[in-house]
């Protein structure tokens, strides 16, 4: 039995470092592949039951052991939709099993990942270079609104985003004391106050020419209405008071209006008084409006495109400054209205929230990649494409990034060492020239016990 025990435990181990061989192969093979983990080989030494004192070595086989939970290098690619998990965790993915007309139809299994060279399809999933779906949450860029409950798989929506009206405007700036208009008089005291006597609640195309000269430019900015029209909206500042210590103090009061009509003629009303006035106290700090600093455009109507009620919004930014003959300093204008736009590029956040970025300037969510752990990463069953399936042993998905986050335009590399894979491919194959020279000898021994009976 000694020879031919030998001979079997050198096949064995032949058989052993075969596999060995063959899964260095695959992890050299792989070495490019991405979000590729090696695999590496246990060997386990099998003991025959024997008494104490007649124990063998015994024979070997060979398992495979997952290394998982070891990271590869992430490498950017300058694709806004890569993206990589910086930490433990998968993707989830499902497989297209065929089409619903152009739609594709999954499986519903799922499948767990590290490869995440994510792109855009002609549908707006997320699809790898394995040809495998991610999943997560797809969110209504219009609404916020999380749909299909936040469990299938992500579509983001390729149609127009729409336009949002315009509902405020951020105005911040510093006034002079003492305006610069065209029909101040340098020493005449007062020649730079706004003196026209207002009709309808502003001026006409007949006072326009008077009015400019005893205002300053307030500024402009794009507004939009309700389908998304821009609407240029300027703003004029008339001073119509100027404050003094008093006693009994008094207040520097302007108005502040916009060009309602910018062909306007006659009596046809071409600037429009915004209805309350703004004050200032010796110090130059408004006083009205109170905290918190707005005034209400109602009916903003310019050129005959409506935009609707609009406040105008000052905060605590606008100031008077002490000046003579002086200009609007620092004049910074903000509205919240955007035009139709259409989506230009996708990219994903560090805590996984997808953004679309539209050609009006938006940048919104339009999902959510759902990132899962495993209590057991190395327990989880290969399969095609970089994908693994859980086990009894991994135990189910845990939903949440835990300590990890991702990393938009990268991927991560193959974990795989080359210099390392052919250190361990020499001595693998050390160790099969050494069993075949076992399988020698002990065929050289059984000859021997044959020329005997010779």
């Amino acid at each position: 039995m000694g020879i031919f025990g030998a001979m079997t435990t050198a096949v064995s181990g032949l058989r052993a470092q075969s596999y060995s061989l063959e899964n260095i192969s695959g992890n050299i093979a792989n070495s490019q592949t991405t979000g590729f983990k090696r695999v590496e080989t246990s060997f386990v030494d099998m003991i025959p039951d024997t008494p104490p004192n007649r124990g063998l070595a015994g024979s070997v086989t060979a398992y495979s052991r997952l290394t998982n939970t070891i990271q590869g290098d992430l490498q950017p690619t300058g694709i806004s939709t890569n993206m990589a998990i910086n930490g433990e965790g998968y993707f989830i993915v499902r497989e297209r099993t065929g089409t619903n007309n152009t739609d594709p139809v999954f499986s519903g299994r799922n499948y767990y990942t590290r490869r995440g060279d994510f792109s855009l399809d002609r549908s707006g999933h997320l699809v790898n270079g394995a040809g495998f779906y991610l999943r997560g949450e797809t969110i209504d860029p219009a609404t916020g609104q999380v749909r299909n409950g936040g469990a299938g798989v992500i579509q983001i929506s390729q149609a127009p985003l729409p336009a949002t009206k315009t509902e405020t405007i951020k105005y911040a700036a510093s006034l002079p004391s003492r305006p610069a208009t065209n029909a101040s008089i340098g020493g005449a005291a007062n020649s730079e106050l706004l003196s026209l006597v207002e009709s309808g609640g502003g001026y006409t195309g007949a006072q326009q020419s008077a009015f400019l000269d005893q205002t300053i430019s307030g500024g402009s900015i794009v507004a939009y209405n309700e389908i998304g029209a821009p609407v240029d909206v300027q703003f004029r500042w008339g001073k119509t008071n100027n404050g003094t210590a008093g006693p009994p103090a008094t207040s520097g009061t302007w108005n502040l209006y916009y060009m309602t009509n910018s062909t306007a003629t006659g009596g046809t009303q071409a600037w429009r008084n915004v209805g309350t006035s703004v004050t200032f106290d010796t110090a130059g700090r408004m006083t009205l409006p109170a905290a918190p600093g707005t005034l209400s455009i109602s009916n903003l109507t310019i050129d005959g495109l409506v935009v609707g009620d609009v406040t105008v919004d000052f905060g605590d930014q606008l100031r008077q400054y002490p000046a003579t003959n002086g200009a609007i300093q620092g004049a910074a204008l903000q509205q919240n209205g955007f035009p139709t736009g259409t989506l230009d590029s996708v990219a994903v956040n560090s805590d996984g929230l997808i953004v679309g970025n539209y050609s009006n300037g938006r940048i919104v969510p339009v999902g959510r990649v759902t990132v899962v752990q495993f209590n057991a990463d190395n327990a989880l069953k290969r399969g095609d494409g970089g994908t693994y399936e859980e086990t009894f042993e991994s135990g189910p998905p845990i939903i949440g990034m835990g300590s990890a986050n991702l990393t938009g335009g990268h991927v991560e590399n193959s974990n795989t060492d080359i210099a390392e894979e052919f250190s361990k491919m020499i001595v693998t194959q050390q160790a099969y020239s050494a069993n075949t020279r076992v399988v020698s000898t002990a065929q050289q021994m059984m000859q021997d016990i044959i020329n005997i009976v010779r």
